[in-house]
């Protein structure tokens, strides 16, 4: 295993700093071992699956290295977001392809230090594990980012140092943020944000649609950093990455597919998966039932003639009014772009004459504050006909709400994706 190389290459650095622990390569690599003869003498073999609850601790990362080791399977429940929670089976053949993958277009590196800052039950943070590993850099353990002054600590050489981790000039630092995430630290910690960018190496960005807005304000904050936007999700692993820092802010897009995956679309428009990132199947599924080929997706997209993937949002969720597709996701990317909105999704609403029609849920933004809660802008009051009349000259006139509602607060699942089920 690759953790063997780097216990003997580094032995003594950080390969794990979680919650004031640090754990070097040789450490990390003493456990796993241990770990891994406990699961054999449970009676753990190669290609079983096995069920263990992923947390934000060094104990979680040195089982899910074990059981890799093992050669088992691991199981990754999804969110349930659009119907009831699967447990998805992926191998240990299936993580290392996913690792190969953003290892190739990402650019992981032996003196990068990844920051992770979402659950670890998640693949966009789980899937960092083995990359950052793989090629001898350390991992940075968040709670979360509730604590948006956390996510700057690791940037603190006096910090880290309480580590023994001394930081260099080749130091760089990376990070994987939902869209939800990365509109948090523009909103309240732009300024902290921008003074970190010649740091960051690189910002991964998926699980959800992010905002053509969001995409080029993270641009002008971060004009160092590479960034990208990822098609993944559980059952079809890493598939596409689209670096939009370098080739344009062009929502949808998704990039072509990585060194292990290949797309097809189907004729009813889904996008179809296959490569070696693809889950070995469901938890309950037949015993000896073989691996899929190919995943079908709900996902709606085309490939362009060079082969980028562009997504136009899922099938169950497009709005049908009068006959045209509405997909919500543009409606909420250019409602998202007028400066008075903090957050909005749109929703399909009963109408009289066209069955149904978008409506649009709002969060107003009245002012801007930065992380101390200082005001740094204050705006006009928010007013629902200025708002209007900017979807209306943005968006096709099928595609405009006929129904607006302020709400305190848009639902959203543990990950930050959108939670359209609540809505229905």
């Amino acid at each position: 295993m690759f953790l063997s190389h780097f216990s003997s290459l580094t032995p003594d650095k950080p390969a794990i700093i979680c919650k004031g622990q640090v754990l070097s390569y040789a450490e990390l690599w003493e456990r796993v071992q241990e770990r891994s003869r406990q699961l054999r003498d449970e009676g753990l073999r190669e290609g079983q699956p096995y069920d263990f609850v992923m947390s934000q601790d060094v104990d979680s990362i040195v089982t899910y290295c074990a059981v890799q080791c093992c050669g088992a399977s691991s199981i990754l429940y999804t969110t349930g977001t659009t119907g009831s929670a699967k447990g998805v089976i992926i191998s240990a053949k299936a993580w290392t392809a996913n690792a190969e993958n953003l290892i190739d277009r990402l650019g992981f590196t032996s003196d990068l230090v990844f920051i992770i800052c979402g659950p670890l039950n998640h693949l966009g943070c789980l899937s960092k594990i083995f990359p950052t590993l793989m090629t001898g850099g350390t991992l940075y353990i968040l709670e979360g980012l509730k604590d948006l002054n956390a996510f700057f600590e690791p940037f603190n050489s006096s910090h880290l140092s309480t580590f023994n981790f001394q930081l260099s000039t080749f130091t760089k630092f990376a990070t994987f943020l939902v869209p939800s995430g990365i509109r948090m630290l523009m909103q309240f910690a732009s300024k902290q944000l921008s003074a970190v960018s010649h740091q960051i190496d690189f910002i991964e960005t998926g699980a959800a649609p992010i905002s053509q807005h969001d995409m080029e304000q993270l641009c002008q904050l971060l004009p160092q950093t590479r960034l990208f936007n990822t098609y993944a999700s559980t059952e079809t692993g890493i598939v596409c990455s689209y670096e939009f820092s370098r080739y344009g802010c062009q929502p949808g897009v998704v990039g072509k597919p990585m060194k292990h995956s290949s797309v097809r679309i189907g004729e009813d428009g889904s996008v179809i998966c296959s490569g070696d990132t693809l889950m070995s199947g469901y938890v309950g599924s037949p015993s000896g039932a073989p691996c899929p080929s190919e995943i079908h997706t709900s996902d709606i997209g085309f490939l362009d003639e060079d082969g980028m993937l562009h997504l136009e949002g899922r099938s169950d969720d497009i709005i049908n009014v009068g006959g045209y597709k509405v997909n919500p996701s543009e409606v909420e990317d250019v409602a998202l772009a007028f400066e008075g909105i903090r957050d909005c999704i749109c929703i399909p609403a009963p109408h009289p004459l066209l069955g149904t029609a978008p409506k649009l849920l709002y969060v107003p933004k009245e002012k801007v504050k930065d992380l101390n809660g200082e005001n740094v802008k204050n705006l006009s009051p928010f007013n629902l006909f200025t708002f209007s009349t900017f979807l209306r000259s943005r968006l096709e006139p099928y595609k405009v709400p006929l129904f607006y509602e302020a709400v305190p607060s848009i639902k959203r699942t543990y990950n930050g994706k959108l939670d359209r089920k609540a809505y229905r």
